[in-house]
């Protein structure tokens, strides 16, 4: 069993990569492995709606110039999914953006390849917006047919520089309750 997460900050260290890590250390304590992969500035583009997907029927998007393919690979092969976006203008960053359209759209025109994997989102934002962040990867792992667990609260966290959501007490508790849920809704399922 594995969980991949998706760290769609450009602080690589910072408060989104924090949350994740309160997540993944759960999942970890359950038994299951782990890895954690950072997408800002390896993903050149968003989705451009060109079906060659859906074509072509090989699991793959057409562009093969950055990152998308090898996450979409390890979406296949993983058992729970973790997206974390910081809040940008009350949405996600646009390489969280690129990947959840380019995989989605490959995922679902090659005979929805993530149905019932596990799906986690984790934001962040300094003082609001974050609801937007939460409620748009979700979007993407519901349509894409996968299984969501709740946790004590909506799943984000607040802080600004790096490190400040280590005081944001609920926030990390939500994150371990989630990492707690995922694991155990994913040894459910396998």
């Amino acid at each position: 069993m594995k969980v991949v997460a998706f760290n769609g900050s450009p602080r690589k260290e910072g408060n989104t990569s924090i949350l994740i890590y309160h997540v993944l250390k759960k999942v970890e304590a359950a038994g299951i492995d782990t890895e954690k992969i950072d997408i800002a500035g390896k993903i050149n583009r968003g989705c451009t709606a060109c079906m060659k997907c859906r074509e072509n029927l090989n699991k793959r998007c057409v562009f093969d110039d950055d990152i998308v393919n090898d996450c979409l690979e390890k979406m296949i092969e993983a058992d729970g999914i973790i997206i974390g976006s910081p809040t940008y203008f009350a949405s996600v960053t646009a390489e969280t953006k690129a990947l959840i359209d380019r995989a989605g759209y490959v995922a679902k025109g090659n005979g929805s390849l993530l149905r019932r994997k596990v799906g986690a989102a984790v934001a962040v934002d300094r003082r609001a917006g974050s609801i937007n962040v939460f409620q748009a990867i979700n979007n993407f792992f519901l349509i894409s047919g996968m299984i969501v667990p709740g946790s004590i609260y909506w799943n984000l966290g607040k802080g600004r520089e790096a490190g400040d959501v280590e005081s944001d007490d609920e926030g990390i508790q939500t994150m371990t309750e989630l990492g707690e849920n995922m694991a155990w809704l994913i040894r459910k399922i396998n």
